[in-house]
């Protein structure tokens, strides 16, 4: 068990690590050098899930003042580094050459980390890392490095998970004191300049901390190195057996979903209280697990298991945390009815949103749920997508409030006024105010949390509180023509709002979260050409061609493959901004990609995507793959600056590389044959094995993992082998109708007996695919082929036949 070594925190950041749904206590700080014990007075503080206090605003470095300062920021690519480039802090990026610094003066080492569009890295900076005075005091006491945790996921790693394991919880801004050879000694989040209601500001933190390395060093730096030693052994587990036990992936995806059942909120939806984080791996389990119950004649269980995740995915899309205006959702909400969010909009939670919308749909039909996927892909396709089909990052939550301002504020660009509407909207303001609940006085006013400040005062979050049904006849109007008047509606607001500052796009592309974007376009191409005929989209979304969704993730997979991957080596680089960046490729890279090119394939795209995804599987595997203990490491192990090699299990705002990996591993195994699939096979078995404690103890933190582990136990994979030309419509029908269910447990493979690249490609890989394709050829005919427990139906030759073939509960 690690000691309880100084903790120093004041107040509390936005985002719990992953790793921490909470942040649950803050301590203080009074004389703690002089505490080699644990502090005895823990004061609780409810979580603020955006605010720590009324101040929501902070001056734009890049409109204010002339520039006084360049410091060595100034030279690098990403965009919360270069945020920093002209404070009057002496900043290093990470680097030999700051650790050098540090030894040489024999001083310890700042270490701040976070990211472009964090609200409170911002306002850190804006009030101390601006000020004259704070800048003196780093930067004569010590040599301080910013480190942009979106470009260095491995840095970040080591130091939140310190800081969690003294604490409880992290969040960003992550404040670190180190020792120069990079031991943690003590640390936090946000500070505030001065000291604060019995807490200690920035400036206290700092003279302390000096005090206690000039006086105190011995017991510091003991106590760093024994917490990485400790948290070294802890974070490497090993696998005791290469054997999952018996009934275990059942009842793991069992208690996980009893686990978020009970944490389900009926008024609101969603899983939890305030503030609300939408968790798609969540969905993901509750839908899987509906499908199980199913499966076994449950059919009441899960239609309520499933009818929380509808539920849910419906109050999200109505709420705030959703942007009505231009697609997309935001981070979380700060309340529990999804009202009034944190403004950022971040990649990773736009593609798997989208793919647990377009579940849903596969489920239900509903064109409700295949529009809010669409919604999410057209603003990808607009606002996050580069020329080259590449595919940004985030877009921050602040922005000046009128073109000119020094100062941002938080939810500027997306707030309105009730006069706006009636400028705007005219005739249709009424309508359109009734609908969207905007009032004279604002709307933030549906829950205690949703502005306890009064920072949106005479403000509006777009927010559906009503059935669009019954205020269409209470406005005397069909449901059609309702409908067209908003979509109309929000296409003058999107117009207006072009017109307003944006705010900042931190236009780094990730490997890991295009990947995971990548399969939701891919799925997206095929899934929604399920929608009714003649099915109406209004304004935000476009109402594209399905295909051109397949394009989007082709374009954006071979931009990676461009820029970030080296043929000769076969490795990848993280991330790219005008260039790849120095960090090497990291599990999720790998893990996430190869799922999104296994759904590029699968959903249609050409073999060469299958391909690479083996040819990146093998080099996961020399990368990061413990061959003796089981499961993926988070980083090569290359980097000696780089203290901790971590498994990481947790699946959070982004699941884990492991559970991705887990799931990779069981779909390469059926579509390959012979001792390649075997192992696949066994590496996810012993991967599993590793975090069997957690899939018994505490399945509600892993539901992914979950997932994977019943998908491993699953006897027999279906597979859908679809065989013909592929420049047909006949084959389109096919390949839509193989998609057409919901069904996790299933391979498509599609192969063209005319194309002598994919005959010979499933020839060297799995020649029974190879058989089925000679055997079924025919020049005017696709057919496919469902198999499954060893055993192939009759080849199926229309697309009609084939979904009948699939609907649940259909056997082959």
């Amino acid at each position: 068990m690690l000691p309880r070594l100084l903790l120093l925190s004041s107040s509390l950041h936005s985002f719990p690590a992953r790793g921490s749904r909470f942040l649950k206590h803050a301590l203080p700080v009074t004389d703690f050098p002089s505490l080699p014990r644990p502090f005895s007075a823990v004061f609780p503080r409810p979580f603020r899930a955006r605010r720590g206090f009324a101040m929501a605003e902070h001056t734009d470095p890049s409109t204010s003042q002339p520039r006084r300062h360049a410091n060595r920021l100034a030279s690098e690519h990403s965009p919360y580094l270069l945020q920093h480039a002209h404070n009057p802090v002496n900043w290093y990026p990470w680097s030999e050459e700051a650790f050098s610094e540090a030894r040489k003066r024999d001083v310890p080492i700042f270490l701040s980390i976070g990211y472009s569009t964090c609200h409170w890295c911002h306002v850190m900076e804006v009030e101390s890392f601006e000020d004259e005075g704070v800048a003196k005091l780093l930067n004569d006491w010590f040599v301080s490095i910013k480190v942009d945790r979106e470009e260095r996921p491995d840095v970040d790693k080591v130091y939140m998970t310190y800081v969690q394991a003294l604490y409880g919880g992290g969040g960003w801004p992550l404040s670190v004191f180190l020792s120069p050879d990079l031991k943690p000694l003590m640390g936090g989040t946000y500070f505030p300049p001065d000291d604060k209601f019995g807490r200690p500001g920035f400036k206290t933190v700092l003279s302390k901390v000096k005090d206690a390395w000039e006086n105190r060093r011995d017991m510091l730096v003991k106590g760093g190195e024994f917490a990485i030693e400790q948290l070294s052994e802890a974070l490497s587990v090993s696998a005791e057996s290469n054997k999952l036990s018996d009934g275990l992936p059942q009842t793991a995806v069992q208690k996980c979903a009893d686990q978020l059942s009970a944490s389900y909120d009926p008024k609101y939806g969603g899983f939890g209280s305030a503030p609300k984080f939408p968790r798609p791996v969540e969905s993901q389990l509750m839908l899987y697990y509906a499908k199980k119950l199913e499966e076994t004649g449950k059919s009441s269980q899960a239609d309520k298991t499933s009818g929380m995740v509808f539920f849910t995915l419906k109050c999200m899309a109505r709420g705030g945390i959703h942007d009505h205006i231009g697609g997309g959702f935001h981070r979380y909400s700060v309340d529990e009815c999804w009202h009034v969010p944190h403004f950022e909009k971040m990649l990773y939670d736009q593609g798997q949103l989208t793919n647990v919308y377009l579940d849903s749909f596969a489920i239900t039909k509903d064109v409700f749920y295949s529009s809010v996927s669409r919604d999410i892909l057209d603003y990808l396709r607009r606002d996050m997508t580069g020329s080259e089909g590449e595919i940004f990052s985030a877009e921050d939550a602040d922005s000046a409030e009128y073109e000119g301002s020094t100062r941002k504020k938080e939810g500027a660009f997306y707030v309105w006024t009730s006069k706006e509407v009636d400028d705007v909207l005219g005739e249709h303001s009424e309508l359109f105010k009734d609908h969207y609940y905007i009032k004279p006085s604002g709307n933030c006013d549906l829950s205690r949390a949703s502005d306890p400040h009064n920072e949106f005062k005479g403000k509006n979050v777009l927010i559906e509180r009503s059935d669009p049904s019954a205020q269409a006849s209470k406005h005397g109007l069909t449901i059609s023509k309702y409908l067209d008047i908003l979509g109309e509606c929000r296409q003058k607001f999107f117009y207006v709002r072009a017109r307003r500052p944006r705010p900042h796009l931190d236009d780094k592309v990730i490997v890991s979260w295009n990947g995971l974007v990548i399969s939701s376009f891919a799925r997206a191409s095929r899934i929604l050409r399920t929608e009714a005929e003649g099915a109406k989209f209004h304004f935000p979304v476009v109402g594209s061609d399905p295909n051109e969704y397949l394009e989007a993730a082709e374009k954006a997979a071979s931009f990676i493959k461009r820029q970030l991957y080296n043929e000769q080596t076969q490795r990848l680089q993280h991330s790219f901004r005008k260039g790849p960046s120095k960090a090497p490729g990291f599990l999720d890279d790998y893990a996430f990609l190869i799922a999104g090119l296994l759904d590029l394939y699968e959903f249609g795209g050409s073999v060469q995507w299958l391909k690479w995804a083996i040819q990146l599987q093998d080099k996961q595997d020399e990368l990061f793959l413990d061959k003796e203990g089981g499961a993926y490491f988070n980083t090569p192990g290359e980097d000696p600056s780089v203290l901790l090699r971590v498994k990481e299990d947790h699946d959070g705002a982004e699941p884990s590389g492991n559970s991705v990996s887990a799931i990779n591993l069981v779909r390469l195994a059926s579509l390959v044959s012979g001792s390649r699939a075997a192992g696949y096979r066994q590496n996810a078995e012993h991967l599993l094995v590793v975090f069997e404690s957690r899939l018994k103890e505490v399945p509600v933190a892993v539901p992914l993992m979950c997932c994977a582990a019943d998908i491993f136990s699953v006897p027999s994979r279906k597979q859908i082998v679809v065989v013909g030309r592929k420049d047909s419509q006949e084959f389109e029908k096919m390949l839509v109708a193989a998609h057409a269910e919901y069904e996790p447990n299933k391979t498509v493979i599609h192969i063209d007996p005319t194309n002598s690249e994919e005959v010979q490609f499933w020839e060297e890989n799995n020649s029974n695919i190879a058989l089925m394709a000679k055997n079924n050829a025919a020049e005017d005919t696709v057919v496919a082929l469902v198999c499954q427990n060893f055993t192939c139906s009759p080849p199926i030759t229309s697309a009609g036949s084939l979904l009948a073939k699939l609907a649940p509960r259909s056997a082959v």
